[in-house]
């Protein structure tokens, strides 16, 4: 007799889920989630560049009565003719992110720039380092020409001549574009007003340059030095141990070569210069702790100028080494004032000496946490040099100096939002 159907039991096996499979399909969610997530930062990324590209070619060409435009002469060298008073603008420490977590404060580093550039109408804007910060747990990119072309791209908009010294962060370690390949884009690109030069084969780094202020016999009343000071060593490739360099040998020869020849070219005369790159030399160190265990008072070798030290801890982060480009300035007696970044809640001016050691102020609105809510570090030094050689450094406040005009709701209102900055010299004096 047949059994009924529902007696029929059928014991077919019922198949396990592997734990292996288990993981492997939680990853594929992780990694779709971090495509994802890439995705929507590139596009946030490509959508806030694109604004502020337009941003840096929305500004009005600065009005000069007369503009000075330079000519290269037989050595490569730029330089430009007035029997009149030349005035240079170092900018330091622009600090464009370029990447989606940094849109709008690269928007209020370009504001910054443009109102005090404008404002200023030099003749000569140089740059000692860090354009670009492509940290990418800061600027949400590696990509350091991002803020590489957006400075050049409002420096031409702006119409005004520049160069730059390369600091540590303008091609980090982890950075798409090595040193080499950011220098043939500053070269190469097409930029109408940029002057910067890779500068020597034989000499390390990347534009170590010599641009020429000359009067119109064709005497070389100045001679400006810009200086690759490099970036990080002693294996501290990515600058977490504030390790950083010296200039190297070979550029304090080129340097001592150069002065001897400039002289020579100029009649005999010892030619007069400045000298400007990112990282400060040990002498400011040195010149600084004399000053500061002497009670801040001068001494025989430290003269105080003006301005302050901000930085906490070390105070002062200079190249972890010896070199002898300060003992060959001494030597030489061309160089009469070094103008640095790097620390950008310093800007002092002490002199050294007889050589004036010179803090910029910085525009940085990123690198340092929280900085885009202060403001008393933030500005520009001017360099007004006279015909006879001579020179006069002055140092503005992008917001306390009421001379300039910032943008209506420019950086989110924070402009007079000034914090009470404990620094060292009012601190301990």
């Amino acid at each position: 007799m047949a059994k009924k159907t529902e007696d029929i039991k059928l014991d077919i096996p019922v198949k396990k889920k592997s734990k292996g499979k288990k993981a492997l399909k939680v990853i594929g969610s992780v990694l779709a989630v971090i495509v994802l997530l890439v995705a929507v930062a590139a596009v946030v990324s490509a959508v806030g560049n694109k604004a502020n590209y337009t941003l840096s070619r929305s500004f009005a060409k600065v009005e000069y009565d007369t503009q000075l435009v330079p000519e290269k002469d037989k050595d490569g060298d730029w330089c430009f003719t007035t029997d009149k008073d030349f005035k240079v603008l170092q900018l330091t420490d622009v600090h464009l992110g370029g990447g989606f977590m940094s849109l709008s404060k690269d928007s209020s580093a370009l504001n910054a720039v443009a109102t005090i550039v404008t404002t200023e109408k030099p003749d000569l804007v140089i740059v000692t380092g860090d354009v670009a910060y492509p940290v990418p747990f800061q600027a949400g990119t590696f990509n350091n020409k991002v803020g590489a072309r957006m400075f050049a791209q409002l420096m031409d908009t702006l119409g005004v001549y520049w160069t730059l010294g390369f600091g540590n962060h303008d091609t980090e370690a982890y950075s798409y574009f090595n040193r080499a390949a950011i220098s043939e884009f500053y070269e190469t690109s097409g930029y109408r007003y940029c002057l910067f030069r890779s500068g020597p084969d034989n000499v390390d780094g990347y534009g170590n340059q010599v641009i020429k202020i000359l009067d119109s016999k064709g005497n070389i009343t100045q001679a400006l030095f810009v200086f690759d000071s490099h970036s990080y060593t002693d294996g501290d490739y990515f600058g977490i141990q504030w390790k950083y360099d010296n200039i190297h040998p070979n550029q304090v020869e080129w340097y001592k070569n150069r002065v001897n020849n400039l002289t020579e070219e100029n009649g005999g005369k010892l030619v007069k210069s400045l000298a400007f790159f990112h990282i400060p030399l040990v002498e400011f160190e040195d010149a600084w702790n004399e000053f500061k265990e002497n009670g801040y008072q001068d001494t025989g070798d430290v003269k105080y100028k003006f301005g302050m030290i901000g930085e906490t801890g070390k105070a002062i982060y200079c190249g972890i080494g010896e070199d002898e480009l300060f003992e060959t300035m001494l030597e030489l007696g061309s160089t009469k004032a070094i103008f640095c970044g790097h620390d950008h809640f310093n800007n002092t001016t002490v002199n050294y000496k007889g050589i004036d050691l010179s803090y910029g102020y910085s525009i940085d609105y990123l690198a340092y946490i929280g900085i885009n809510k202060k403001g008393s570090q933030r500005g520009a030094t001017v360099i007004d040099l006279a015909p006879d050689g001579s020179y006069e450094i002055n140092k503005y406040n992008l917001y306390s100096d009421n001379r300039y005009e910032l943008p209506a709701g420019f950086a989110d209102n924070i402009a007079m939002q000034f914090e009470n900055v404990t620094y060292q010299y009012v601190e301990e004096k």
